[in-house]
């Protein structure tokens, strides 16, 4: 069994996607995007025992770790969604680094985290329910 299945990890991103607060419900765009960082972070302050048994850091440009929390679960929600499309319950985006200068978030311990991809060849994946 993958570590993704023994922890029932599409369902936990399932619930933080479904607590993600919309500001505006009825505009037609739909609900809002987060980052592989954010459900990271949320998965670290919902299902810590979870993230111990991953044993992976949130990430972050500075953590000196190319193989993060953040990371892992985007790879595998990316391939997951490539390979089941419109029946997964997540979908994807990219949030270009054109003209981006500093991309910043908020650890469950007050932390800031930097994303790692601003300045780089890759743009950051960006996860919403269906």
């Amino acid at each position: 069994m993958s570590l993704w299945s023994e922890h029932d990890l599409t369902d936990k991103v399932v619930q933080i996607l479904t607590g993600v607060h919309c500001n505006n419900e009825v505009h037609h765009f739909g609900r809002p995007y987060i980052s592989a960082y954010q459900i990271a972070i949320e998965m670290q302050r919902r299902f810590p025992e979870t993230v111990t048994a991953i044993g992976k850091p949130i990430g972050g440009a500075g953590t000196g770790q190319h193989n993060s929390l953040a990371q892992y679960l985007s790879n595998e929600l990316s391939k997951q969604i490539k390979a089941q499309g419109v029946d997964h319950p997540v979908e994807g985006a990219f949030f270009s680094n054109e003209n981006a200068r500093s991309v910043t978030f908020t650890g469950v311990d007050g932390d800031v985290i930097t994303s790692s991809l601003v300045g780089t060849d890759y743009d950051m994946a960006l996860y919403r329910l269906r």
